[in-house]
């Protein structure tokens, strides 16, 4: 019971029936008993003025005195919480909670203290819950908050004031971080428009104007800087980044500035490999959102002629540079050819050492590409080698006798060939169908190898001979025949090669042409033999005549 509420009462109806042998236990006060007790009697009396009542309404959270406070029909949301002492320093009061039978709602009691409508007012109705939270647990907003993104000292939502300028609020923020980019600081207008801003830049002075002017429901972002070892290239967008492939240290996507050049950006990607073709840069950019420029660049002849930066190639955010690689054995380079580009390579085919496709320069001579495709084989026809030049409108064809230019050394015998042409080795012991028989001699007959040969001023009949592998052993040498081809009519001679073996009369040696045919009889076709075989065969027939007769 409460002995209290009897003495304050006075009804002695609160007073218990009492029988014999009942026992009676009156505790000691927190206040002087032996149970240690925090009790402050100024908190029972803040707690409320209707702790057990259920029709009371609760007010808990951030203010001075929550507690349970007795419900009139005439109170409303401001009455209670100047009844709970006011809101505290830390209460979020633009996220203020009432429940009513059973149905949440928010009041912003900042509006309301902004505008004084009492139409925003929550209906206060018996047992309602009233929560005031912190403001740390509530995201800020307002019509004159100005938000601070990224990478900044203190990010967050700003209370802006009329005059407030771009750098007063980074200032009030903590400023960037060492790790912000500053270069690509973004301003999130209220109405979606996004103005980019180079703080960097306007710190050198090298970005002309102000900076732009911030406008209460603005936000800014200050971006993080990008690590070249970060796996997420999301972090830059393709809008402002530059693409760098092929024969470079660390190919990756590199974050533009109109501030670099194409020097800066091999140099940022650890410049080109040792496998690298730098005199066929490709750098595609983009004129406009549907169309694309591609060009070529040769680094090697921009250095070696000490160009300036205006001769090196724009490039914007978005372009592409690749590096195209050289062969790595020009030899064997099947699966690689298709990098190579056509009007960088000259063809080699025939009788070489290494037959193919090879990087060539204007730099470059005919012996140089010779060398690289290993030099001539052993069966190389070097006195009729022939280079396709593909530099005109129309295909030219140039020979070359390269066993005269040893003999004589004289480079201008030595044709000039540039990327696109081709080379053709042919073979000595090639298909006889290759020379025009306005050009060979034709050796016919008992000779061990018959066929066509080429032929010149300088050679003889002994000269034809002896490459046709000499005479057989059944030749008819004493009856050798010579067809020469005249411009007017054929005309034939006949030539003893066993009696000029006897002479060495080189006088009696015929005259050869290119174009004449040359005849080796077999010695079954003379006279002598043929006389021989007609007389055998007349005693073949008197003998079988007589055996006859004699039967």
């Amino acid at each position: 019971m409460s002995y209290k509420q009897y003495l304050d009462s006075g009804n002695q109806k609160v007073l218990p029936a009492l029988n014999s042998l009942d026992t009676l236990f009156v505790p000691a006060s927190p206040m002087i008993g032996n149970v240690e007790v925090d009790f402050d009697p100024s908190k029972v009396a803040d707690a409320g003025d209707a702790a057990e009542d259920r029709k009371a309404i609760k007010v808990f959270g951030e203010v001075n005195s929550p507690g349970s406070f007795s419900f009139r029909a005439s109170m409303n949301l401001v009455d209670l919480l100047m009844r709970a002492g006011g809101v505290t320093r830390y209460a979020g009061v633009e996220q203020i909670r009432v429940i009513t039978q059973g149905e949440p709602a928010l009041f912003n009691l900042k509006q309301y203290l902004d505008s004084g409508d009492e139409s925003l007012l929550p209906e206060m109705v018996a047992g309602a819950t009233v929560f005031i939270p912190r403001q740390e647990e509530e995201i800020k907003t307002g019509a004159n908050m100005v938000y601070v993104m990224g990478e900044v000292a203190r990010p967050g939502a700003y209370e802006g004031k009329e005059g407030a300028t771009f750098m007063d609020i980074l200032a009030n923020a903590g400023g960037p971080t060492r790790f912000a980019e500053s270069r690509q600081i973004r301003i999130i207008k209220a109405n979606g428009a996004v103005t980019p801003f180079d703080l960097a830049g306007y710190t050198e002075g090298t970005v002309p104007g102000r900076p732009p002017a911030i406008m209460p429901g603005d936000a800014i972002f200050v971006p993080e800087k990008t690590d070249m070892n970060e796996k997420s290239w999301l972090k830059v967008s393709p809008g402002r980044a530059v693409r760098v492939i092929g024969e470079v240290v660390r190919p990756s996507r590199i974050e533009w500035s109109d501030e670099m050049s194409l020097l800066d950006l091999l140099a940022h990607v650890g410049g080109p490999s040792s496998r690298a073709d730098t005199s066929n840069i490709e750098i595609v950019t983009a004129v406009n959102s549907h169309e694309t420029r591609a060009l070529v660049f040769d680094l090697d002849a921009f250095i070696k002629r000490g160009g300036s930066d205006d001769e090196l190639p724009v490039i914007r955010a978005g372009a592409t540079v690749r590096v195209h690689d050289l062969p790595q054995d020009p030899s064997d380079n099947k699966a690689q050819w298709v990098r190579q580009a056509s009007d960088k390579s000259i063809y080699v085919f025939g009788q070489v050492g290494a037959p193919g496709r090879y990087m060539f320069t204007d730099a470059m001579s005919f012996l140089d590409i010779l060398s690289a495709a290993d030099g001539p084989t052993a069966n190389a026809d070097l006195h009729n080698i022939r280079i396709n030049h593909r530099d005109g409108q129309h295909a030219r064809v140039s020979r070359l006798n390269l066993a005269l230019y040893f003999e004589t050394g004289d480079d201008s015998l030595l044709p000039r060939v540039k990327t696109g042409d081709t080379i053709y080795v042919p073979e000595k012991n090639r298909i006889w169908l290759d020379q025009p028989k306005e050009k060979t001699v034709r050796v016919l007959g008992a000779i061990n190898k018959p066929g066509r040969y080429r032929f010149n001023d300088t050679m003889t009949l002994l000269d034809l001979l002896a490459e046709a592998g000499g005479t057989s052993a059944n030749a008819h040498v004493e009856k050798i025949t010579v067809v020469n081809l005249s411009c007017c009519r054929g005309q034939a001679r006949t030539f003893d090669l066993a009696g000029f073996s006897r002479t060495a009369s080189f006088s009696d040696l015929p005259v050869l042409r290119a174009g004449d045919t040359v005849y080796v009889p077999d010695k079954s076709e003379s006279t002598l033999v043929k006389i021989r075989t007609g007389l055998r065969d007349v005693f073949e027939i008197v003998s079988l005549t007589s055996l006859l007769g004699l039967l």
